[in-house]
Parts: C-alpha cells; sequence; structure tokens
C-alpha cells in the first residue's frame, strides 16, 4: 500500500469512529468528547475523566491504540485491521474498550 493509501485509509478509519462516538453522546448513551488533531484522535469519558488515543502511524502502516488495558497495534490485513499480537480486529476490539471505560456498549463494528 502506498503512502497516500494509508493516509487515506487511516483518516477514513478515525472518520468512523469518532462519528460512532459522536452518534452514541448524541443518543444520550455514552458520556464522551472526541478531540481531533491531524492524524490523532483523543476520546476522553466525561464520567471518569479515563482517555482512548488512537491515532495512525504512517511509517509502519499501522493504526495505534492507547486504553486502561495497555497500549495496541493494528495493521491492515485485507479489509481489516488486525492486532499485531493477538490478531483480534481494531473495530470490535475498541468497542470493547469504549464499554470498560465509558460504561456503554458502542457498536464500531
Amino acid at each position: 500500500m502506498t503512502e497516500s493509501e494509508f493516509l487515506s485509509l487511516a483518516e477514513a478509519t478515525l472518520n468512523r469512529i469518532e462519528n460512532a462516538l459522536e452518534r452514541a453522546f448524541d443518543a444520550d448513551e455514552l458520556d464522551v468528547e472526541c478531540k481531533r488533531s491531524g492524524n490523532v484522535l483523543e476520546i476522553e469519558f466525561s464520567d471518569n475523566g479515563s482517555k482512548i488515543i488512537v491515532n495512525s502511524q504512517a511509517p509502519m502502516q499501522e493504526m495505534w491504540v492507547a486504553a486502561r488495558s495497555g497500549g495496541f497495534h493494528y495493521r491492515r490485513e485485507g479489509e481489516r485491521w488486525v492486532n499485531t499480537r493477538d490478531g483480534s480486529e481494531l473495530f470490535a476490539a475498541l468497542s470493547g474498550m469504549v464499554e470498560e471505560q465509558g460504561g456503554a456498549r458502542v457498536d464500531l463494528s
């Protein structure tokens, strides 16, 4: 994958996550605030102040996630972002992290 293809895909991924969380906020399912700065999406949970950070790493062509449960790297395999350690899928794993830290299940997949 070229760098421009990766950047386009990473942007679409960050937008998908941010839009899903904003919909959950608008529906009063989750008290969350999203902030974007370039390739970094900061997700802050108002109830407890915890955060999840999702960002793209163009040199590695990976999406990185930092959450209470740890740090995770996801590489594109076919149509999915796959964890480089355990093979889990980004959107499913992130849904679980959001539930763990925010107390509400948000389906990102």
